[in-house]
């Protein structure tokens, strides 16, 4: 099934240096990476969210007022050591 998509100028430019530099041989090879590159980006996003969730279920996290705290203090230190 064919795909039409419209890229945009910026975008259809890149693709096109793309195949003419060589680095791919088609347009459709570089668009076949993109949607490669969305999948693996995607399942990292699902992956870490499912690591979250259950640090949350297994009580492995930490009130916001304790980590801000935490980090202010750690600002005004280094802002007071420069």
């Amino acid at each position: 099934m064919a795909i039409s998509a419209e890229l945009g100028e910026v975008l259809e430019k890149v693709v096109n240096d793309l195949v003419e530099n060589g680095r791919y041989n088609s347009k459709s090879e570089v668009l076949r990476e993109g949607v490669r590159l969305v999948q693996e980006r995607e399942a990292r996003l699902r992956d870490a969210l499912e690591r979250g969730l259950a640090d949350i279920e297994a009580g492995r996290t930490k009130p916001l007022e304790e980590v801000a705290q935490r980090l202010i203090e750690k600002y005004e230190a280094m802002a007071k050591r420069s």
